[in-house]
């Protein structure tokens, strides 16, 4: 089980995506060039008008195409978005005032109670703190 990052294809043009598409929510169809991709891999893809946030794919299953070389048509498991809708977020660490964007993904639908728990989900995925206070990962490494 490989993990495959495509969120960087510009710097290897003969590991990129070609397309990535939702067939319905929590499932989409990715078409590539290069990687090796096999059942079980994880994939790693940009979110389209996002500026670094990442989706996690889980490959099920994986059709190599003789023509083009190298090209391949998966089928993958994700997060599950009726329609998404990106969210920028400013958190200022409390205990050094280190200011951090983030961007996270909800559905689209989502009452706006529930942007501050899924703003909070990304934040622990970029190693901070969210509470009680918020402490940048430098900071959390020093008090713990």
């Amino acid at each position: 089980m490989a993990e495959h990052d495509f969120r960087y294809a510009l710097l290897n043009p003969q590991h990129t995506l070609t397309e990535c598409r939702a067939l319905s929510p929590g499932r989409y169809q990715v078409t590539g060039i290069g990687g090796a991709i096999h059942s079980g891999d994880t994939l790693i893809v940009t979110l389209k008008g996002s500026r670094d946030l990442p989706l996690r794919l889980c490959v099920e299953k994986v059709r190599h195409m003789i023509r083009p070389a190298g090209q391949w048509l998966a089928v993958a498991s994700g997060p599950v978005f009726n329609e998404l809708a990106i969210h920028q977020w400013q958190v200022q660490c409390e205990q050094c005032g280190n200011r951090e964007e983030l961007e996270f993904a909800t559905d689209a639908k989502a009452d706006k109670a529930s942007l501050p728990k899924a703003a909070n989900a990304r934040l622990l995925e970029l190693g901070w703190q969210a509470e009680p206070q918020h402490l940048c990962p430098r900071c959390l490494k020093e008090h713990t």
